[in-house]
């Protein structure tokens, strides 16, 4: 008979592994969860019950409250797919999914209907430049190296990258007032394959692509989570505009890139508006 290569008596080959966790070694776990308000539900409970639910509410989505997550935004939706949402980060998954269930046990539980979830994890795209590879771009371009320009170009780089790869891994909301969720896949269609083009090819259509992203600078902030083997999708993108249509421009702009029009697969868009928990309480009329 045959038998197991491995069994779970021990690493193969004397190998050491860290502790099992659920937490990630590096970054951060992510949720954005959009709820929609069943008004049946709503107008059975009781009034009182119904204050008690707001504070508990409330409560639960207060970013400065003891054991809340490292970011927690709150956030009304636009149309029929949603209600309200909020987006969610932390190291530890669990205490992300304590929200989902304070949320359901809360007072208001019965009337908030989970309509849309999506689940991953932050981290520093395999095409984004290290110094070397930024130099050698620039040598590329024309610019000698060893030249003023050229030295100038790549200390700032250097400069920038440990801060724009923190970002990434770790970020701020920025304080603007639109919320755009969307999840994407690279395309496996026999014509457009993503995954079987090269790396230089790959690297320098997301390079093209990261050009026309860097001319929404102070007017749209976006963060790209991982999904992969997380989620439905591969990718999560969250966009934050400082006005509505900002986040119409980018997303049109950068769909005639290569890496977008022959590659890029698109989900459900959700539009939303930034707002307090009580705001968003409010604003939804519960």
């Amino acid at each position: 008979m045959n038998q197991p290569a491995h069994t779970h008596g021990g690493p193969p080959g004397g190998q050491q592994f860290p502790e099992p966790t659920v937490k990630l070694t590096e970054g951060w776990h992510s949720l954005h969860m959009y709820y929609r308000v069943d008004q049946a539900a709503l107008n059975a409970v009781h009034e009182h019950h119904r204050a008690e639910g707001r504070e508990q509410l409330a409560q639960i989505l207060n970013p400065e409250r003891d054991g809340a997550p490292e970011r927690i935004q709150t956030f009304v939706a636009s149309g029929s797919k949603a209600d309200f949402g909020l987006m969610a980060m932390d190291p530890d998954p669990l205490k992300l999914d304590a929200i989902c269930n304070e949320i359901r046990s809360s007072r208001l539980g019965p009337a908030l209907i989970p309509s849309y979830s999506f689940v991953s994890i932050t981290e520093v795209s395999e095409y984004v430049p290290t110094v070397e590879q930024y130099a050698e771009r620039l040598r590329l371009e024309g610019t000698e190296p060893g030249s003023p320009a050229f030295e100038a170009k790549l200390n700032a780089y250097s400069q920038r990258l440990p801060m724009m790869n923190k970002q990434r891994m770790y970020p701020d909301f920025p304080n603007f007032p639109v919320h755009c969720f969307y999840p994407m896949n690279k395309s496996r269609h026999p014509h457009a394959n993503w995954y079987t083009l090269p790396f230089s090819k790959r690297v320098e259509l997301m390079a093209e692509h990261a050009t026309s992203g860097i001319k929404f600078a102070g007017r749209v902030s976006q963060l790209i989570t991982a999904s992969t083997g997380f989620d439905d999708w591969e990718w999560g993108v969250t966009l934050w505009g400082r006005a509505p249509e900002h986040i119409k421009e980018i997303v049109y702009t950068m769909r005639f890139d290569r890496a977008s029009a022959i590659y890029a697969e698109f989900g459900p868009f959700y539009i939303s508006y930034v707002m307090a928990p009580n705001d968003a309480i409010s604003h939804v009329r519960l």
